[in-house]
């Protein structure tokens, strides 16, 4: 294969798996939404076998019980990892967390979903691999574009483990975070190399220093924002525990001044992409791609903003938490990929007005 077609061939791949990361995000979400994560308690099977259980006459003998003793053993592990790093506190917690005790019961439902949860999450994790081989063709021209694409699988298998864990300890707080927050760069890297492919040889813009700073505000608050959702997701969590599942209505009223802090940031993020809006608007012209990956910006703000309205009122459907975490990835990802644009663009035409 010619060194131009491993390019291309790159490019589709990069962009293919940029899709399936945003996928495997949408059904992260559906599983933690649906408490489906200890569906399948171990891994890479699930109930020792490659394909499922759909009922439990199917069931391994004794299931309950070795997969708490592997869950226990799995967090005995962690929990010295911790005491290496100096967070001792947190590896006493998790030593002294009874409730990873209590066996999971069965549920052909939730084992399905996480089944289908690893299963894209093999499937994008292939295409990253492949994405990292043929990133090679741009080696000569650009060695950020490998050297970042090994890197990114090297980080895809740290949070496969991070995931496991996310799970394995009862969703302990700052894990969860850490896990989101490496989705994200992970999304960002790939996004980069993707970009960094498709602009080579292209000038650089001359674009408005005041864009820059705004894109960069933007992007920062969305970050800040996305830890925000799941330090609120964590609180609604505990609160559930308490009422034990029940009196859903009550669940927000519940969380504390987090809920608030998130919502106000919702606010203040919505006046600052307006801002930005109007800067992009006058500088670039509408055939730009500076002004569609902000017209995409505002749509997918605008599901958020329903989805945000229907979580608070709606007592949280599963259905708007899922939702809700994939749009605020899907406006991460197109504020970076406009904050990249604006040094050189993957699109010359319509650059400005």
């Amino acid at each position: 294969m010619s060194i131009s077609a491993s390019k291309n061939r790159f490019q589709k791949i990069n962009l293919i798996t940029i899709i399936l990361l945003f996928v495997l995000i949408l059904a992260g979400g559906v599983v933690r939404s649906s408490g489906s994560g200890m569906g399948c308690p171990d891994w890479p099977k699930c109930f020792g076998r490659y394909i499922p259980p759909v009922s439990s006459a199917d069931l391994p003998k004794d299931y309950k019980q070795k997969y708490v003793d592997q869950r226990l053993a799995k967090n005995q592990r962690f929990a010295k990892t911790l005491d290496v790093f100096g967070y001792s506190d947190l590896a006493k917690r998790i030593r002294d967390d009874r409730s990873i005790l209590v066996p999971e019961e069965f549920n052909a439902s939730k084992t399905w979903t996480e089944y289908i949860n690893r299963l894209i999450g093999a499937i994008s994790g292939l295409f990253l691999l492949l994405s990292a081989v043929y990133a090679f063709s741009y080696w000569k021209s650009s060695k950020r574009i490998a050297l970042l694409s090994i890197f990114n699988v090297i980080l895809v298998g740290f949070q496969a483990w991070l995931g496991s864990i996310v799970v394995s300890t009862n969703l302990v707080a700052w894990i969860v975070t850490v896990h989101m927050l490496l989705a994200l760069a992970i999304l960002a890297i790939l996004i980069y190399t993707y970009h960094q492919a498709k602009v080579l040889g292209n000038s650089v813009l001359n674009t408005s220093p005041l864009i820059y700073v705004v894109t960069f505000i933007t992007l920062i608050l969305s970050i800040l924002q996305i830890a925000f959702g799941t330090e609120v997701r964590e609180k609604i969590d505990a609160v559930a525990a308490h009422f034990q599942g029940g009196y859903r209505n009550n669940w927000i009223m519940s969380a504390g001044d987090i809920f608030l802090r998130h919502r106000d940031m919702a606010i203040l993020i919505f006046v600052i992409n307006v801002l930005l809006y109007a800067l992009v608007r006058k500088r670039f012209s509408r055939h730009s791609i500076h002004q569609q990956l902000m017209s995409f910006t505002f749509l997918m703000i605008m599901l958020q903003i329903v989805t945000g309205i229907l979580l608070s009122y709606w007592a949280l459907p599963p259905f708007a938490q899922a939702a809700h975490v994939v749009l605020a990835s899907l406006i991460f990802g197109a504020q970076f990929y406009l904050l990249l644009n604006l040094h050189r663009s993957v699109n010359v035409r319509g650059i400005s007005k």
